[in-house]
Formats: structure tokens, C-alpha cells, sequence
């Protein structure tokens, strides 16, 4: 197993975050380990680095490898900036999630193109002597979830492109007043973990797609048994071999160059407010992935 050191790091094309086993993809070639520290601390657990479909990827295990990390306790930042510092352009992130909906079923697939956040956790690169404030209206890279989307459509997955994923701290699964009241609010999955990774993949310019493996529904279902752990491993398990497949078929899709509906590459342009002679030097080092291309040395 590599580990980073000062030697210079390997580029990566495509960042995919997820559960443990995800980059056991059928046709993936040169799988090594890579561990990185970040400025932010270590990330989940280490990078599996490979090629697949010619496209270089990188494998992280938001958990940590036999589910580790609760949510509140996983290091987004540290995950994140990771991926920048592979020089990763896009995240495929791969998540369970609960249905607020009939018609979202268990073992669906949801491409949620909006976010509700409810979870209270640090959701920000900047601060502490540099602020920044990014456009958050459109969270996930159309783009993207197009290919991903059309890649599940043409493997016959029952499929959703857009709704909205509200976003809880955990670990505790909602209450039926909860997860009624999200419903009322219009939201369409509920899940743990999606939201502050697309804020922070904007910060660092990745474009970000999230892939919602349905595992139930939620508590709000009169007809439906509750939420258990045992539920979801079990529907997680069934669903997760075409969340391989739709990642497989949707890597080799994806365009070298980003496409003209994309504008993730900028996602911080313009949006730095802080005077710049005023950015201490230890700010500027510990962003350097970041805000390089911006802030002149």
C-alpha cells in the first residue's frame, strides 16, 4: 500500500465515494491502495486507484472499511479535498437513502438534483480568515447526472431523474412526525450524507452527482414495516450490483472534457470576498488545492 508522501501524486480522472466493495467492478484494472493526509486530517479510510472503461478513478469508503464512521463522525473535508489534491473533476457518490414518496420504491435508483439540509455539521472549506460564499441553487452537475441517469435507463433499472434529498445528522432515523412533515415540505429521499459533500465538491470545483440506492420507506408507510438496519443492508446488498453496473457503463460515457451545461469548474470564481493582502499565508497553504488559480503568490 502507497502512501503520500513528497513525491508528486498520481492525477485521477474520477472520484467515486461510497460504501466498501465498490471498486469491485468487473474490468477494473492496477487497483492499488493510496493514503493521503490533508490539511483537514486523514480521510475515511484509504484511496483504491485504478483504471476502468480508460478512465483513471479513485475509491473511497465514506465509512471507512467495515462501516466504521457514523455520519457525524465521517471527515468530509478531509474526504473531499482528497479527491482536489488526486486532482479529481467529478465525484460519483453513491448513497442509501429512505423514500418520501409512493412512487419511489425500495431498490429504486434517485438522481436527486436538489438538497434540504438539516444537518448541522461543518460544510465549508473556508473561514478562518478567508471568506467565500458559493452559488448553491443547482447542487449537482447536470451533466453528470445525465449520463449517470441514461446509463441506468439503458441497463432497465428503475430509475428517477431530479427530486429533492433532505438531509439529517443522525444517527438516529426519523420519527413519524419527521419523516410526515419532510414529506409535507415536498422532499423525495432522506438520507445522511449527500448534502455536505455537494457543498463542499463546489467549493472545490468537482462536479458532484449523487446515486440514492433506495432501502425503504422511511417511517411514514402505514402499510410498510419501519426502518431497520436490517432492512437496508439487505436491500443495499440487492441494489448495490447495479450501482456497479450504471458507474461501470457511466464511466466510460462521461466526455475527457466537461461539457458547455457544466459550470462546477468555476464554482468559486468571483466568489472570494475576502481582500486579498489580507489572506494570511497559512490560509493560502492550507487551501493551496483550492484557491491557487485565484490568488496569486
Amino acid at each position: 500500500m502507497a502512501r503520500a508522501g513528497k513525491t508528486k501524486l498520481p492525477q485521477v480522472d474520477i472520484g467515486i465515494l461510497g460504501g466498501t466493495g465498490l471498486y469491485e467492478i468487473e474490468g477494473i484494472t492496477d487497483v492499488r491502495e493510496l493514503r493521503l493526509e490533508t490539511p483537514f486530517g486523514p480521510p475515511s479510510d484509504a484511496f483504491f486507484l485504478g483504471t476502468l472503461a480508460g478512465k483513471s478513478v479513485a475509491f473511497l469508503s465514506r465509512h471507512g472499511r467495515g462501516h466504521r464512521l457514523l455520519p457525524s463522525d465521517i471527515n468530509f473535508l478531509a474526504n473531499i479535498y482528497g479527491f482536489k489534491m488526486l486532482g479529481v473533476g467529478r465525484i460519483i457518490a453513491v448513497n442509501s437513502c429512505g423514500s418520501l414518496k409512493e412512487e419511489i420504491r425500495p431498490r429504486d435508483i434517485v438522481f436527486s438534483d436538489q438538497f434540504f439540509d438539516r444537518a448541522r455539521r461543518r460544510s465549508t472549506f473556508f473561514g478562518e480568515g478567508i471568506a467565500v460564499h458559493i452559488s448553491f441553487a443547482d447542487p449537482v452537475c447536470p451533466e453528470l447526472v445525465d449520463v449517470l441517469y441514461e446509463a441506468g435507463k439503458a441497463l432497465g433499472l428503475r430509475v428517477h431523474r431530479g427530486g429533492t434529498y433532505i438531509s439529517i445528522d443522525g444517527p438516529a432515523f426519523s420519527t413519524r412526525a419527521e419523516s410526515r412533515a419532510y414529506r409535507l415540505w415536498g422532499c423525495d429521499v432522506i438520507g445522511m450524507t449527500a448534502a455536505t459533500e455537494a457543498k463542499l465538491s463546489r467549493e472545490a470545483e468537482i462536479c458532484y452527482a449523487t446515486m440514492n440506492l433506495v432501502t425503504d420507506y422511511d417511517v411514514w408507510h402505514a402499510e410498510e414495516e419501519p426502518v431497520s438496519v436490517e432492512l437496508i443492508l439487505e436491500n443495499l446488498r440487492l441494489n448495490i450490483e447495479n450501482a456497479k453496473s450504471i458507474i461501470k457503463r457511466a464511466v466510460a460515457a462521461l466526455p475527457t472534457v466537461r461539457g458547455e451545461k457544466c459550470e462546477c469548474g468555476r464554482g468559486i470564481e468571483n466568489c472570494i470576498v475576502t481582500q486579498r493582502d489580507l489572506i494570511l499565508p497559512e490560509a493560502r497553504k492550507r487551501l493551496h488545492h483550492l484557491i491557487a488559480k485565484y490568488i496569486k503568490e
